[in-house]
């Protein structure tokens, strides 16, 4: 990066982007929006999230052969669900392009086998995993690697359910059903800071939760299970959650669990992650997958949430991600966060 000068924040204009774009010019920064082809329309509605300059490309593969342009414009990229998904988890991961975050936690996030390597080494509660469909007993949740958005994924309950629906030109992972409530949450790991919440030599954040809406498995409870519709769980939106307090602490011990994990296995996440689970009548909390950025629940707490404004007014994750960035700009240590 051009030192001495202040960078701008880039993303791809699709899942998070509103929210990193406020964010980021509430931080005092300048804003890029990478796009296909046209500049999307919609920001023009957005005035406060209208990046001030767009990049526009054919392909998602394209990006990696503007890169030198990008590196020009002297850009700091924050990877977002669309961005790491649409582009390649290997790929981002080589890009020549500063981006916030370690890029090493790509490999650990986009595998689902390094990924369960990673939750039950930090003894985090994980959903029961199956090698084998003739293993299956129990009805179970079949999903295949990557940020999906659900995606394909499918539920069965024995092998020939599964043999029904499977796409076997994909890797999957089988996994038990876990009956209870779904909460999403969302986490921020600062190496800089030194209040608040310590793991390791940084500070760990709850910003908010939420739920996601899924389409159509949140709706066919009102026609029946013998409807003979197969159901769906593409994530079309998201609802807000607050926790019952008391079961904050095991919260903490969960995020805190995977934060120090992470520091022994790939140098640490930095920034935003989520860890996505079920709550058990029980009261226990099972980690189903980690979502190691930012991801699309947070649009929900833009103006902040009942967590995040406990640590500061109206805070966005977007905006937190700015700030991060501006710290370490201040105290010499942009090649912590940034990678």
């Amino acid at each position: 990066m051009t030192e001495n000068v202040s960078p701008t924040i880039a993303t791809v204009c699709s899942h998070t982007s509103l929210q990193i774009f406020d964010g980021a010019r509430k931080e005092g920064f300048r804003t890029l929006g990478i796009c296909l082809g046209a500049p999307p329309k919609f920001y023009d509605a957005f005035p406060g999230a209208k990046p001030d300059e767009f990049f526009s490309v054919a392909s998602y593969q394209e990006i990696i052969e503007k890169s030198p342009e990008l590196i020009e414009k002297n850009v700091i990229i924050i990877p977002h669900g669309s961005f790491v998904e649409y582009l390649g988890a290997s790929n981002f991961a080589r890009l020549d392009i500063p981006s916030f975050g370690n890029k090493r936690v790509l490999e650990w996030e986009s595998d689902r086998t390094m990924e369960r390597e990673w939750l039950t080494s930090a003894g985090i509660p994980m959903p029961v995993e199956y090698n084998s469909p003739d293993e299956i007993d129990r009805p179970v949740i079949v999903k295949y690697h990557g940020a999906k958005g659900g995606r394909g994924f499918f539920i069965a309950k024995n092998r020939a359910e599964f043999e029904e629906q499977i796409d076997d030109t994909q890797e999957y992972a089988i996994q038990e059903f876990v009956l209870g409530s779904r909460y999403y949450l969302h986490f921020f790991y600062s190496p800089l800071r030194d209040g608040g919440y310590r793991v390791g030599d940084g500070t760990l954040e709850l910003h908010g939760i939420d739920r996601r809406v899924e389409a159509n498995i949140d709706e066919l409870y009102k026609i029946g299970a013998s409807s003979g519709i197969d159901p769906s769980f593409v994530v079309t939106g998201n609802l807000p959650l607050v926790l019952r307090e008391s079961l904050l602490p095991k919260v903490f011990e969960l995020g805190e669990r995977v934060v120090a994990r992470s520091i022994e296995l790939f140098g640490g996440m930095t920034g935003p992650f989520c860890l996505e689970t079920i709550c058990t009548d029980t009261l226990e909390f099972k980690v189903f997958e980690v979502s190691a950025r930012i991801v699309a629940g947070t649009n929900l707490f833009i103006s902040g949430s009942p967590y995040s404004d406990l640590i500061e007014p109206r805070l966005s994750t977007g905006k937190r991600i700015a700030q991060e960035i501006k710290l370490a700009i201040e105290m010499g240590r942009l090649g912590d966060v940034v990678s």
